[in-house]
């Protein structure tokens, strides 16, 4: 190699190797202002370590359930997608950093050019080089490849988001599943006690002791209960195909919900003790944050734009008049051809791209601020309604407690003859409607463990570390 390309190829390297000026700005601090203090219930049961670190297997204790959330990781179609846009963006960031290093190309060619009265002449050779090689002297280039490196783990952090989703979802239709099945035994079960008084009715219609309307009381509670039973049982069906779109894949029979009971989550409350980063463990507002990074970085290559580029092209090979005498002594040659771009009139283009690059930025910022607002509201609310479900339910059981001890009894007065199908009917109506009402607060409580292990940042690890 001559020294003039050893010298050109010297100074490239060190200003490389030398690094660049970062254009980009100071990362802009996020201004939440949430509280400071968790409103956590009084009677809320401490749990020790973070909700985030519980695996997903230890957290649903339902072995039905926890092979449903298996099947929905391997086939659900929009976690699939998710995955897949990782893949894009890890497969963008790598186009945009490999300009942070020269491309090396062989370029063979041969020429052959004549015309009227003109000799033929041939010209061949082959060169190894570069071609416009820009020199991050000021940081753009590496500017973008930092941008394009925040989006990707922005994207990787979104995925984790939808697989999270998926499993709360996932959980939640099986719980929804689950009170409707319950819901339409109590439906059936309500119809054959009505149709056991609908014709203990009948007789005593047939005796003179029950008037045409106590028998027309009596149908109208038999219909209503087939008329639910028919709700219910549409609502099963419904649920079940949600739960099948979620899986992703058929479903066996085996792996449907018996009932709604209370061992399908681990814990009963999460947790009393919170610590105050447990917000930017979320994987929406990691998302957020590394999107508001890449905004930050488009900054600094905006800022860049202002000032000169140098480009390098080089190539160092042989060349002839013949393919013959390619490689013989004395065919070498080279070519070495810097170039600078000063921006001297740009019509307001460089100014307008960096206007939109730090309004893109302010933006990415209070979406930053949005996500760890809403997450601090989304915890909040499931918090607060732990301890008031607990109660809610312990009230609905007391009630529907009651409201069975007083339908068993009109039922004996009405069969003894002492009270009116009326008084009866009233009775049976609030047994039933206390009935439905304990399993929706059942329900509502199951879920809102399933809301607040997910907004904590759990689900998304399949076993506690």
């Amino acid at each position: 190699m001559t020294k003039p390309i050893l010298t050109a190829c010297c100074a490239a390297i060190a200003l490389v190797i030398g690094g660049c000026v970062n254009m980009a700005p100071k990362l802009p601090a996020a201004q939440a202002d949430i509280p400071a203090v968790w409103p956590l219930p009084e009677a809320a049961a401490g749990v020790p370590g973070r909700a985030s670190d519980i695996g997903w297997r230890q957290f649903f204790t339902d072995p039905k359930l926890a092979h449903l959330i298996e099947l929905s990781l391997d086939n659900n179609r929009d976690l699939r997608v998710a995955i897949l846009n990782v893949e894009k963006a890890r497969a963008q960031y790598r186009i945009q950093r490999a300009d942070r290093v020269p491309s090396i190309n062989v370029v063979g060619q041969s020429t052959r050019t004549g015309g009227s009265g003109q000799a033929v002449s041939d010209q061949a050779s082959v060169e190894l080089g570069t071609a416009n090689f820009e020199l991050d002297l000021f940081g753009r280039v590496h500017s973008l490849s930092t941008a394009a490196l925040e989006r990707y783990l922005a994207q990787d952090e979104s995925r984790r988001s939808a697989q999270l989703s998926l499993i709360a979802e996932v959980a939640n239709a099986y719980l929804t599943l689950a009170a409707d099945q319950e819901s339409l035994k109590v439906a059936q079960a309500t119809r054959d006690n009505q149709e056991a008084s609908f014709h203990l009715t009948q007789q005593r219609h047939a005796l003179g002791a029950a008037s045409q309307l106590d028998l027309s009381q009596a149908q109208t509670t038999v219909e209503s209960a087939r008329a639910d039973m028919a709700r219910y049982a549409g609502q099963v069906a419904q649920d079940t195909n949600a739960l099948r779109l979620l899986v992703g894949a058929p479903l066996d029979e085996s792996l449907l919900p018996d009932g709604l009971n209370g061992g399908v989550t681990m814990l009963g409350a999460l947790p009393a003790g919170l610590p105050s980063d447990v917000l930017l463990r979320r994987p929406d507002i990691l998302q957020t944050e590394h999107l508001l990074r890449a905004a930050n970085a488009d900054v600094g290559a905006a800022r860049a734009a202002f000032f000169p580029s140098i480009q390098l092209t080089g190539s160092a090979g042989t060349a002839s008049t013949g393919l013959s005498g390619l490689f013989k002594g004395g065919s070498g040659a080279w070519t070495f051809m810097p170039q600078i771009t000063v921006p001297i009139f740009q019509g307001g283009r460089l100014t307008a791209q960096l206007a939109g690059a730090k309004a893109d930025q302010q933006i990415a910022l209070a979406q930053y601020e949005k996500a760890i607002q809403t997450g601090f509201r989304e915890v909040a609310d499931a918090l607060v309604l732990t301890g008031t479900l607990a109660d809610q339910r312990q009230a609905q059981e007391a009630l529907e407690s009651a409201a069975a001890r007083a339908d068993e009894l009109s039922r004996a007065r009405y069969r003894a003859g002492r009270d009116s199908y009326l008084e009866s009917l009233v009775t049976q109506r609030a047994l039933y409607s206390a009935q439905q009402q304990l399993i929706a607060t059942r329900l509502a409580e199951q879920t809102n463990r399933v809301t607040l292990y997910k907004v904590l940042g759990g689900g998304w690890n399949e076993r506690a570390p």
